[in-house]
């Protein structure tokens, strides 16, 4: 054995060279990683060996580039280098993959002769999910191997095909036996030596390119159809361009030249440089500074849920998905039925269901008229109606009934859990799991400390949270936590544009335009607008009351701020001009004209501002957390990396000047946080703040 450096080493079996890769724990392509491969190769190429294998140990193959070294200085051998090594060795070289072959990794194995895999390997170029495209010869590379058409699909995706797709398409040329890849790697080198196969490059292979020349309908196709989905983003379009180059160019190089010319106008752009915050950001929620990672956590071997409507299946779906027993408790049998009864709809819905899928997940929840049922839960959660003292009676009562050691949880997302937490025996097991509605779908979960919470809860929580598919972030005791208490800002000031002259289409307008899913009043009229109305008690004092009273409820009843047609298209209501006119005729109101650049910055900065005075109060533990709630709980365009984010990419000072400006206008709805004020004044950004 030969050892080229601390992650590479160059062995033979036989008349076989092997070079392994063990740079834990993903064999990223580290300049380390790229070193040993550019010298393993050189080294296996001058030997008397016959053919070349490339293997990793450990988990996985190379699974992609080493991303804290993006925007450093290059280090050690390039990977062009690496590639063009591999690509022209006079000797077969086979990769063998195990784990994931992704990134930057499937970029090196493409610029292998032959592929080998066991079943369970995936390959991908997930790139556009950083807001990248390939840059090492990807997008010329995987379109030649794989066809026009799953190459578009892959790349804009970011999706990782299974090894036994990869051999359909070509991408793989030969699935061999689990755990016994380099014996198969091997075998299959040995069998190209035999057979004295041809050295076959990816790069000059254009059969699969020809059949695609002249028919520009399938990128034209492929961007109508992805449209929605594609909307704001640039990678997407970037990777289709690459693909189109590859199709279009005169040669392999000139193609390489458009992608590395759009690689680096992504890689240097404020997209790539969001989505790549907040890959960094998602993982970071977890970390919690008092609570390290080796704290005990608490068995949740049965889940309790307290109401079954909307909220409570949903989060009652979460744990069945996971293979945790749920008992659901109502207050009547009618109510109950129904509620399991949506669920098994939920489940049957659900795309690719198969129904022993379905009863298996059913046969995981029961359902019961008596709380007592909680008594051998290790977790409840309440969702019952958002009201102090119905929660203060819950939690009264399942502190009697619960055993000692189970976690008491409540789903309120605006309400005191302190004060919820003071009518028990046990303050340090109770904990705010604040899920997101539709709670079955929604990826965020808002874990709330109270005051006397106990560490292991929260540990024992955040694991929970990944168990079940949801991205958790911690956040401390206030009026809406995190991500309700920075929304009622937006509510606010999108209420009060409409009042003074804009309308509420405008507002959704430039919302949408941003890179939100809608805008606050389209929002509105799909919850429904009479969410909390108490017909009763309505006396047509708010725009909502008098389009409730006239039965405009929202896309419901056809109508709501908007008007909707049988397929629920919203268009902008002259009834709802008409009211609004009224409304500020009433109060002395004389309409201005609103810009789109002062809706906006209207909306938004007090959104900044905002998470400022959460971080200042301690009630986030750090801005990325905030954008991690924002991102995944409200639809904040991740290429904009979250309101902290873009409040850095505007610049501090740009926010401070404008909030100060509002307020002087309009009053102390705009008062800068001290922590905006003092990061101003030292010339630092949110980025500064350490957690």
């Amino acid at each position: 054995m030969t050892e080229i450096n601390s992650v590479t080493t160059l062995t033979r079996d036989g008349e076989i060279a092997i070079v392994t890769l063990n740079s834990p724990p993903v064999n990223a392509l580290s300049a380390n990683v790229r070193d040993g491969l550019y010298e393993g190769f050189k080294q296996a190429i001058d030997s008397d060996a016959k053919a070349i294998v490339l293997i990793c140990d450990g988990r996985t193959f190379i699974a992609g580039a080493d991303i804290t070294e993006f925007g450093g200085a290059m280090k050690g051998a390039s990977l062009p280098d690496v590639q063009a090594m591999m690509e022209n060795s006079p000797k077969p070289v086979v990769a063998a993959i195990h784990g994931t072959a992704l990134g930057g990794g499937l970029e090196v194995a493409l610029c292998a002769h032959y592929r080998v895999a066991v079943p369970s390997a995936r390959l991908g170029l997930p790139e556009v999910n950083l807001g990248l495209l390939p840059g090492a010869g990807g997008t010329q590379r995987l379109p030649r191997i794989a066809g026009v058409e799953k190459a578009l699909e892959m790349m804009t995706s970011g999706r990782h095909a299974p090894a036994s797709e990869a051999l359909a398409m070509g991408l793989v040329d030969e699935l061999v036996e689990e755990g016994k890849l380099k014996e198969g790697a091997v075998a299959f080198a040995r069998k190209l030596v035999a057979e004295n196969r041809p050295l076959v490059k990816v790069r000059d292979n254009n059969t699969k390119l020809e059949a695609a020349k002249g028919h520009p309908e399938i990128f034209a196709d492929f961007r109508k159809a992805n449209a929605r989905k594609f909307r704001g983003f640039l990678a997407p379009e970037y990777n289709i361009r690459c693909v189109e180059a590859a199709v279009n160019s005169a040669s392999f190089e000139e193609g390489l030249a458009v992608e590395r010319k759009l690689f680096m106008e992504l890689m240097t752009g404020s997209q790539s440089a969001a989505q790549r915050y907040y890959f960094f950001a998602e993982r970071q929620a977890q970390k919690i500074p008092d609570v390290p990672d080796d704290t005990p956590v608490r068995p949740i071997r049965k889940v309790g849920v307290l109401g079954a409507g909307t909220m409570g299946g949903g989060i009652s779906m979460n744990f069945a998905n996971a293979g945790i027993p749920v008992v659901i408790v109502e207050v009547k049998q009618e109510a109950l039925d129904r509620g399991l009864a949506t669920i098994r709809k939920n489940y049957e819905r659900s795309r690719g269901a198969k129904p022993e899928e379905t009863e298996k997940r059913m046969s995981l929840l029961s359902g019961s008229l008596d709380m007592n049922a909680f008594a051998d839960c290790d977790l409840v959660i309440e969702a019952v109606f958002e009201r102090m003292d119905i929660k203060k009676d819950v939690f009264t009562k399942l502190d009697a009934i619960c055993k000692p050691g189970a976690i008491l949880a409540t789903n309120t997302s605006a309400l005191n859990i302190d004060e919820i937490a003071s009518v028990t025996k046990r303050p340090q097991d109770v904990i705010g799991l604040h899920f997101f509605s539709p709670a079955n779908v929604m990826k965020l979960l808002e874990v709330v400390r109270a005051d006397h919470t106990a560490k292991d809860v929260i540990a024992t929580s955040m694991k929970l949270a990944k168990q079940i598919g949801k991205i958790a972030v911690l956040a401390g005791v206030c009026p809406g936590f995190i991500g309700n208490r920075i929304l009622a800002q937006r509510q606010r000031e999108a209420n009060k544009l409409v009042m003074e002259g804009a309308m509420p289409w405008d507002v959704d307008r430039v919302l949408y335009d941003f890179g939100f899913p809608m805008g606050p009043f389209a929002m509105s009229d799909l919850a429904g607008l009479d969410i909390g109305w108490v017909k009763e008690k309505s006396n047509g004092e708010t725009l909502r009351d008098v389009l409730c009273e006239m039965d405009r409820r929202g896309q419901k009843t056809g109508a709501g701020f908007y008007d909707y047609d049988e397929n629920r298209t919203a268009k902008p209501s002259p009834v709802t001009e008409k009211i609004i006119q009224d409304f500020r005729a009433r109060k002395g109101v004389n309409a201005r004209t609103i810009s789109d650049e002062e809706i906006l910055e209207r909306c938004v900065y007090p959104m900044i501002n905002e998470g400022a005075k959460i971080l200042e109060e301690g009630k986030a533990i750090r801005p990325s957390d905030i954008d991690v709630v924002w991102v995944n709980g409200y639809g904040w365009p991740v290429y904009r990396g979250g309101p902290m984010f873009y409040g850095d990419l505007v610049g501090p000072a740009k926010v401070l000047a404008k909030m100060q400006e509002f307020q002087a206008a309009m009053g102390d709805d705009f008062k800068p946080a001290a922590l905006l004020e003092k990061l101003v004044a030292e010339g630092k950004k949110f980025s500064d703040l350490k957690a």
